[in-house]
């Protein structure tokens, strides 16, 4: 799958910008706030249908105009696709496949496999378990209808039950009959999304222990283990059991929007005694492990971005991510870099045509 070409217009800084790209890799380089990783994040956008960095909507559209528009001409296993996402201010966005609009935004997601790898990974270590989450379920929704399916319908049903808490205690009533259809559909989709994280990481962890042996040169251990409450219980009796709990609090404090992933180094948390290159290095190769995953599930290759890879890496890190991009068969390949002469003897080294983007 190959992006022959993007054009942007109101785009965050960009007023109105075309790009053709190379079959192979593309690095977009240039000075700090000039709008590299803006291009990528349209890139992202084209995939996901949103921003890879900002979840404000309208917060992408360039200061003082009213809508943007973000279009992409892709060659898929030898069928021209072309993609649009567009918003105007106080409308709702629309993507388009080849001028058709999705009904829903779903039926979008893991047509354009994508795989990003930017500083902003930094949060899946540093901050809370939602994030972890949000990069399971970008995993296997991208190859799995049925997952994201029921994701959706148990995060609506988890905030209807929420909401009934909320309204219990407002209104000085219970309802037992209602928490418990609430409690069985939480239940029934609950344990599809628990069964097949769990599926997904026993297939995915030793993908990515090789990655990262194979970045960090075989030099640290590290682990990656998933927690969840189902582990223990189903969660309709772990639901019941904590009823009062619930109504003190007038929210669900059990459940699979609680689960996490543990990221440790040498068996202790990667968060406290790892250091940069090491949480880096470990990031990355939990991006490898999810092309590696989505490449077997779908069998393309996915587009990879590489927003500003080369900070806080040493040579030798960064050789070795240059190498594993030249060994095996990747795709597509955008990088962005603050100096062209690093990026420009980055990719020299591997065999395959590029081609540089000055901003």
């Amino acid at each position: 799958m190959i992006l022959k070409s993007l054009s942007l217009l109101n785009y965050k800084n960009f007023d109105s910008k075309v790009f053709q790209f190379n079959a192979k890799i593309n690095c977009v380089v240039g000075n700090n706030g000039i709008g590299k990783t803006n291009v990528l994040d349209a890139i992202y956008h084209l995939s996901f249908g949103k921003s890879y960095f900002n979840p404000i909507a309208t917060q992408n559209i360039k200061h003082d105009e009213d809508f943007f528009v973000v279009q992409g001409d892709y060659d898929k296993e030898g069928t021209e696709e072309k993609i649009i996402v567009s918003l105007k201010r106080g409308q709702k966005k629309v993507i388009k496949r080849n001028g058709k609009p999705y009904e829903k935004f779903s039926e979008h997601i893991g047509f354009l496999p994508l795989v990003i790898i930017s500083p902003a990974d930094r949060d899946l270590i540093i901050e809370g378990s939602d994030t972890r989450r949000k990069f399971i379920d970008s995993v296997i929704s991208q190859g799995d209808k049925s997952y994201l399916n029921a994701l959706i319908n148990y995060n609506k049903v988890l905030a209807q039950r929420n909401a009934l808490l909320k309204y219990f205690v407002l209104n000085h009533t219970y309802n037992q009959d209602t928490l418990d259809v609430y409690n069985t559909q939480l239940n029934d989709y609950g344990q599809v999304i628990f069964d097949k994280r769990d599926a997904f990481l026993k297939t995915f962890i030793p993908i990515f222990k090789d990655r990262y042996l194979a970045i960090s040169n075989g030099n640290e251990v590290v682990s990656l283990s998933y927690k969840s409450d189902l582990f223990d219980s189903d969660l309709k009796t772990l639901l019941e059991k904590n009823i009062g709990k619930d109504r003190s609090l007038q929210y669900t404090s059990v459940g699979i929007h609680k689960d996490d992933l543990l990221f440790d180094i040498e068996e202790h948390p990667i968060k406290k005694f790892g250091s940069q290159g090491q949480q880096k290095s470990f990031l990355i190769a939990l991006k490898l492990a999810q092309f590696d995953f989505i490449k077997n599930q779908s069998g393309v290759n996915p587009i990879l971005l590489l927003d500003d890879i080369f900070d806080k890496l040493d040579e030798n890190r960064v050789a070795q991510i240059i190498k594993l991009v030249d060994d095996e068969n990747f795709g597509q390949l955008f990088i962005s870099d603050t100096h062209a002469d690093r990026t420009e003897n980055a990719v020299k080294q591997v065999h395959q045509s590029y081609e540089i983007f000055k901003l």
